[in-house]
């Protein structure tokens, strides 16, 4: 029953979060382009905030996991990796094979990590999450951006990458906490109470946003692709990668975050990417939705079960 309540109380913050959402969406609260202005100050601004804020008041002593952040870095490697092999196998429209490939291995870590490990480790156990975005968000944007140029018909131009992930505000966030911890550098007691104020923001703000974004039509046109990348996504990868991560010795906080940076349903900014990249935006799109809605029941049974074994 511990097991149990454990998984509910981890999962239901996140479904009514997004449930608000898609509600005020029915019930034609706010037009669809104040939903895309509110979903860009999130990810311009909040989210940066919660990740430079998270970053700066952690004590790297007690937090920094190199067996964690080694295992990750290969883990996402070897994903892109195979996934690379598998989308040429699975279909030949390249717009749809980097799409997929995007799929398998970008999660929306930077959304649902840090809150699902607060909701299941408690509230002093955000540090070490939030140290690992510095690793993987900028990991994914790299990887994302050579996967979608390659599947172009177009050689990866090193300065685009390298300019798209200097531009990228997530890693600004990570890059200026970081700067700041490694420092020493602390900010002012009054600019610190509200950097803390708007970090709070952040995270419910972007699932209610997420949830208000869901919409199902085209899912029969890319059913296949769907099902395929959605499995993969919170299913098989996940699998995969929380079997290696026990059996390398990892527990508690760090196995909770392998979990959301490979099970976590597919990273929201990978529609955007996808549009201004010649990716297959409206596969993209259903990737985001779907994997989203379904990745309530996954954490659920990946939670109740990582408890029941005891390992977290």
């Amino acid at each position: 029953m511990e097991s149990l309540r454990l998984s509910f109380e981890a999962v239901m913050p996140i479904f009514l979060l997004m449930a608000l959402g898609y509600l005020l969406k029915l019930l034609k609260f706010a037009e669809k382009s104040t939903f895309d202005a509110i979903n860009r100050l999130v990810f311009k601004i909040f989210l940066p905030i919660l990740l430079f804020y998270n970053i700066y008041t952690t004590d790297l002593d007690l937090v920094f996991n190199g067996k964690l952040i080694l295992f990750t870095v290969i883990g996402i490697l070897t994903v892109f990796t195979v996934g690379y092999f598998a989308v040429l196998a699975l279909t030949r429209d390249n717009a749809r094979r980097g799409v997929m490939l995007q799929g398998f291995f970008r999660s929306n870590y930077a959304i649902l990590g840090i809150p699902l490990v607060e909701y299941v480790c408690g509230d002093d156990a955000t540090g070490l999450a939030s140290l690992m975005v510095a690793i993987v968000v900028p990991m994914f944007n790299i990887l994302a951006v050579i996967c979608l140029e390659r599947f172009r018909n177009k050689s990866v131009r090193i300065g685009t990458l390298l300019l798209g992930i200097a531009k990228n505000p997530l890693v600004i966030g990570c890059l200026l906490g970081g700067v700041c911890l490694a420092l020493g550098i602390r900010l002012p007691s009054f600019l610190e109470t509200a950097v803390g104020d708007a970090a709070q923001i952040a995270s419910p703000l972007s699932m209610v946003i997420l949830g208000a974004g869901f919409t199902f039509s085209g899912v029969r046109d890319y059913l296949k692709e769907i099902c395929i990348t959605v499995s993969a996504k919170l299913i098989l990868v996940p699998l995969l990668a929380v079997t290696a991560a026990t059996l390398l010795g990892l527990r508690g906080e760090a196995l909770v975050c392998v979990l959301v940076t490979f099970g976590a349903p597919v990273a929201v900014s990978s529609y955007s990417m996808s549009q201004q990249m010649g990716g297959d935006e409206k596969l993209a799109a259903q990737n985001v939705v779907i994997s989203s809605a379904l990745c309530l029941l996954t954490f659920f049974g990946w939670i109740f079960a990582l408890d029941l074994l005891r390992l977290i």
